[in-house]
């Protein structure tokens, strides 16, 4: 009979061959599939090896405490992510075979550098399938009203940043008013992607005619911004029929959310002023249209007063001319004439109804209410007219008329 071996000493045996044939340690390639930290502070992990979904290779490791505090502490401060599963990382460690315990992997040191490599990798995979799908340019492509009136927010109720918009927007000087919907989601972890795109079916079902969507959130670390990058999140973005506008509160990086919106913001505050930024932009060409389009009618106005006088001018010649003729041709010419005065009198007044609506719509009253005053000299609006030392003007606000005298004239650049 052969001799045997119990198992205590075959397992000796492996980790007396393991040790006198391998090397003291390797640099090895592999994914986290699992990772856990116990109370003592010690890291264990599932590594494996996948070709493309399906594992080929799979091995327990640990890092000890003492190696992990300072590790992960540090590879969190190179690269701005923490260590976890689904992560590519390139380690360095020994082979280790316990007879109790088996077979592990004692991990020593991670290559960050590789880690970032792999992450822009990751990143530019997502971004090219975008360009490759024939999407990545389609929600910036979209047409956006001059202002913003009915916005819909997609952010955490008790985020910082969703705080930070609704106080600039509800607080701004100009007295703007916007219809804000607040759609509310999960913004940062493994969650956020899957959330946000259900806000983005819930805005696209509700059939409310949204001018835009602003996703924001208050800042955060970059693992927290992972979720942003995600090409699913991305991709229903990329075709949103409603422009998207982002907000995610960091400065240093844009996210694939950022690449593929139509306009991208560093944080809540910037797409707050943003907003509010087209509301005057509209406000400002209102009030310059008012003034030219004032100034057209009088125009206008002058015009027919000096046609209705031609008409009047030829028509007396003209009847005059006919009273010397027969009854019958003064009948017939008073006739047509009063036709012809009651045609260019309805196309009159049809003319001045539709200025007066449109001046009426320009009402400088209206332009007084939001704190803007109209300044005149002898009854007339000032423009681009010199004024000199010594003439009175007069400065129309909502309550009050005041009658100031010029003493000093400052000539201002259009650049100041």
């Amino acid at each position: 009979m052969s001799a045997h071996l119990s198992l205590l000493e075959l397992n000796k045996l492996i980790q007396s061959t393991l040790s006198g044939n391998l090397e003291p340690g390797y640099w090895v390639i592999a994914e986290i599939s699992e990772l856990k930290v116990n109370q003592n502070g010690h890291c264990y992990i599932e590594l494996v090896e996948k070709d493309e979904q399906r594992v080929i290779a799979k091995t327990r490791a640990t890092i000890w405490a003492n190696v992990y505090n300072n590790l992960s502490l540090w590879f969190e401060r190179m690269t701005n992510q923490v260590l976890k599963p689904g992560m590519k990382i390139l380690c360095f460690g020994s082979i280790q075979f316990h007879e109790l315990y088996g077979l592990s992997f004692n991990i020593k040191d991670i290559d960050a550098n590789f880690t970032l490599g792999e992450r822009e990798r990751l990143r530019q995979e997502v971004i090219n399938k975008l360009m490759e799908d024939g999407v990545f340019d389609m929600n910036k492509e979209l047409p956006v009203d001059l202002a913003l009136n009915r916005i819909a927010i997609i952010s955490s109720p008790a985020a910082a940043g969703y705080e930070d918009f609704m106080n600039q927007i509800e607080a701004n000087e100009y007295g703007y008013k916007y219809n804000i919907d607040l759609f509310k989601a999960t913004m940062q972890g493994s969650a956020a992607s899957e959330s946000i795109i259900n806000a983005l079916h819930t805005i696209y079902n509700s059939n409310t005619d949204y001018d835009a969507v602003i996703i924001i959130r208050g800042g955060g670390s970059r693992v927290d911004l992972d979720c942003f990058d995600d090409y699913e999140l991305a991709f229903n973005a990329c075709q949103f029929p409603i422009p998207i506008i982002t907000g995610i509160g960091h400065e240093r990086d844009q996210s694939i959310l950022d690449l593929v919106a139509y306009k991208a913001l560093k944080t809540p505050t910037a797409v707050a002023e943003w907003v509010i930024g087209k509301s005057m932009d509209v406000e400002s060409t209102m009030i310059d249209l008012m003034h030219r389009t004032g100034k057209y009618v009088q125009l206008i106005l002058n015009q027919k007063r000096t046609d209705i006088s031609s008409l009047t001018n030829r028509l007396s010649n003209s009847f005059k001319i006919q009273l010397s003729n027969n009854d019958y041709q003064l009948n017939r010419m008073c006739s047509q004439l009063k036709s012809d005065v009651k045609l260019f009198m309805k196309q009159a007044h049809n003319g001045l109804d539709d200025y007066g609506t449109k001046v009426n719509y320009l009402n400088p009253i209206n332009t007084l209410k939001r704190g803007y005053s109209i300044t005149s000299k002898n009854g007339k609006m000032l423009g681009n007219e010199k004024l000199n030392v010594g003439d009175i003007i007069e400065t129309r606000t909502l309550y009050s008329l005041l009658e100031s005298k010029v003493q000093k004239i400052d000539d201002l650049n259009e650049e100041d």
